[in-house]
């Protein structure tokens, strides 16, 4: 394949580059494509040097795939030019996830759908979402998934490279040993950024997201994983609550889900299906740090919920830079090599 990676200097377009080197497509050629301000850099990848072109004027012509990770506007105004040139678009953004032309895939789950590629982009889910889906579909098609009750617990990272720095430089005010509280209870010397609604060192942040304007009071984070979810698993009447918190945590999103089935399934039985899913490792406490760096979901605390019928608590942990953006992009552009 020919391959092209767009928002090549960014923190995820990074991440695309570490894992398109660890993988085995085999890739012909790689071009790299950033804003203007960074174009006439350099990349150095698999011994080659690379010079970024400025993606706004580049033309695409030639490629076979082209992974996108610089933003929903940006993608807006690109994607449809480098489909036009041939390139079949693996977009990061939000910009055509629930586009209906346009297949939203996480590729354990739902491969299928790069049958139809109709506009010639395929948009990768949000990262919080990901995490979800390799667990999520197996149980659904055992027991026929009714609704999920979600808690995230998501790292910084998921802001970008700003959100990173904005926990780290709050971090480095005050100290490793935290803020002193002041007799009301509150933190002195903390303030919040320009990322999190609330400083986000030391604290836990339950707003994730812009607060959507329709009344519902949710954010557009706990929207996606909504929309999302039904669209992935096949499933438009699937109900989901979803609570998207922010926490001081680097890499890494994690989720506590409890899910409502049609049918009984046991924890037991549980375990024995997700033991045998790709890209799922059982583990009995899963942490960010275990998933940090680290290509699977990893997933413990099964348990019985006992308040609903035939229901189930699970524990959730994956990398988002990873199989939350970067992997499961390049994880496409193999499904399309292999239906080629």
């Amino acid at each position: 394949m020919h391959v092209g990676i767009l928002g090549v200097t960014g923190q995820v377009g990074a991440v695309m580059l570490d894992v398109l080197a660890g993988r085995n497509l085999d890739v012909t050629s790689l071009r790299v494509f950033a804003s203007g301000r960074s174009a006439g850099k350099t990349i150095e990848w698999r011994g080659a040097v690379i010079a970024v072109e400025d993606a706004a004027v580049a033309d695409f012509d030639g490629l076979d795939v082209c992974l996108f990770s610089a933003g929903a506007t940006i993608s807006r105004q690109i994607a449809p030019t480098a489909a036009a040139a041939g390139a079949i678009v693996i977009d990061n953004s939000s910009a055509w996830r629930m586009d209906p032309a346009v297949p939203l895939v996480v590729p354990e789950v739902n491969a299928h759908a790069l049958a139809r590629i109709s506009k010639g982009i395929v948009a990768n889910p949000n990262c919080t979402t990901m995490v979800a889906m390799p667990v999520m579909s197996p149980l659904a098609e055992l027991a026929g998934l009714r609704s999920m009750v979600v808690s995230t617990y998501q790292a910084v990272s998921g802001a970008g490279r700003s959100g990173v720095r904005e926990l780290d430089e709050q971090v480095q005010k005050v100290g490793v040993q935290g803020p002193e509280l002041t007799l009301d209870g509150s933190s002195a010397g903390l303030e919040r950024g320009d990322n999190f609604i609330k400083p986000i060192a030391f604290n836990v942040v339950p707003l994730a997201g812009s607060i959507l304007n329709d009344g519902s009071n949710d954010t557009n984070e706990e929207r996606k994983l909504r929309d999302e979810s039904r669209k992935i698993l096949g499933l438009p009447e699937l109900e989901v609550s979803a609570t998207c918190v922010r926490v001081p945590v680097y890499t890494g999103h994690s989720m506590s889900i409890n899910a409502r089935f049609s049918s009984p399934v046991s924890p037991k039985q549980a375990r024995e299906l997700l033991a045998d899913t790709s890209g799922v490792v059982l583990s009995d406490v899963p942490t960010p740090l275990q998933a940090a760096g680290a290509d699977p979901t990893y997933v413990g605390r099964i348990r019985v919920d006992p308040t609903v019928e035939h229901g189930l608590s699970l524990f959730l942990s994956g990398d988002n830079l990873r199989k939350g953006a970067a992997l499961n992009a390049v994880q496409i552009a193999e499904s399309l090599a292999n239906f080629n």
